[in-house]
């Protein structure tokens, strides 16, 4: 069976999911954000003096301009932690009040332990539980569902839900298919108690037969040192990884918002992955939205990953494009391969948003 039948497939069989409850005190929402970038900003035409390409090459195949690199002390827990702490002053809650923190990175500093734990030790979060998940550059729709569901259950009040990446420790900076295309940087949101709406839920599938299409053989990110490690490099099939997200960024989108009873009209936002402007102009397309309720920003930071979406959920925030009762929706795609898409109704804070 080709990967586009399996994924056709896979859409066929996701049953309804379960309505948000209606008890206030169960109401999970995004009650504060928080984004960080590394300051080296690398231009197309910085690229282009030691790669085969030029700027125009570039924008025109993928929209993007420049990106951020990490410094080489800078590593990905270093860019979460700086994002956690942005979203927490944002939240007006303290790192003691948070009991859960999720990081979606597929670029660690080392096997063990988890970016997540050093979140947690830098945050002095207490004995919140603490952990990864890697999803790739889909990574933050899953880190997202997995707080929700937990925090649904009652079993924590607050989380952190954080994407995070140095991908430029990922590239072979002699191979313009994929050193033009990434960045890194970091997102995160801090989850609670909202008055109303809040998250939905999502809708998320993954492929491993599409494994040998992007792939790092080899891990532990935090010195730039990897990037001298072909262990390290990334192995990807362009042509192959565009075709599968243009089949499924906008379809998952559309999945998400049919299981919970949501026509695509009522999108009042729509943040997709940062990966390639082609793909999400297909995916606005798919789902019959304008281009004026896509958030983009791929032209400045390029693909940073699971860092991606929920970076440009805080711009999208601070720049006034969300406001409460709005309906967002995000979706992301990745190796694994993986992919997945979330369904939020902005709200405020419940008054008494402190540990339950």
């Amino acid at each position: 069976m080709s990967n586009n039948a399996r994924i056709k497939a896979g859409f066929s069989k996701i049953k309804p999911a379960l309505p948000t409850p209606t008890d206030p005190q169960r109401r999970i929402g995004i009650i504060g954000t928080g984004s960080f970038v590394p300051a080296q900003v690398v231009t197309n035409a910085d690229l282009a003096l030691k790669l085969e390409t030029s700027d125009e090459w570039i924008r025109s195949r993928t929209g993007i301009c420049e990106r951020r690199i990490a410094s080489p002390d800078e590593s990905t827990s270093d860019l979460a932690i700086a994002a956690a702490r942005r979203a927490l002053a944002d939240s007006g809650i303290g790192a003691g009040d948070v009991d859960l923190i999720v990081v979606a990175t597929c670029t660690p500093d080392m096997p063990m332990p988890s970016v997540a734990a050093m979140v947690q030790r830098a945050l002095g979060a207490g004995s919140a539980a603490a952990f990864d998940v890697n999803a790739a550059c889909a990574g933050f729709a899953f880190a997202l569902e997995v707080a929700f569901q937990l925090m649904r259950g009652g079993v924590y009040s607050h989380a952190i839900v954080i994407g995070a990446e140095v991908m430029s420790r990922t590239l072979d900076w002699t191979d313009r298919s994929t050193a033009v295309l990434f960045g890194d940087g970091a997102g995160a949101v801090v989850l609670g108690p909202v008055e109303a709406g809040g998250i939905y839920g999502s809708a998320l599938h993954a492929d491993g037969c599409g494994i040998p299409h992007l792939y790092i053989p080899g891990g532990g990110f935090k010195s730039a040192e990897a990037q001298g490690d072909d262990q390290r490099i990334m192995i990807m099939n362009g042509r192959e990884v565009y075709r599968f997200a243009v089949n499924v960024m906008g379809q998952s989108a559309l999945e998400a918002l049919e299981r919970f009873g949501i026509a695509s009209e009522r999108v009042a936002l729509f943040i997709p992955h940062q990966a390639n402007i082609r793909i999400i102009e297909s995916a606005a397309k798919h789902m019959d939205l304008s281009m004026d309720k896509v958030y983009v920003n791929v032209d400045r930071y390029g693909n940073t990953s699971a860092a991606s979406v929920p970076l440009a959920l805080d711009e999208a925030y601070r720049e006034g494009r969300i406001a409460p009762g709005d309906i967002v929706v995000t979706v992301g795609f990745g190796a694994g391969l993986t992919w997945g898409a979330n369904v939020i109704e902005w709200s405020r804070p419940l008054a008494t948003s402190r540990p339950l």
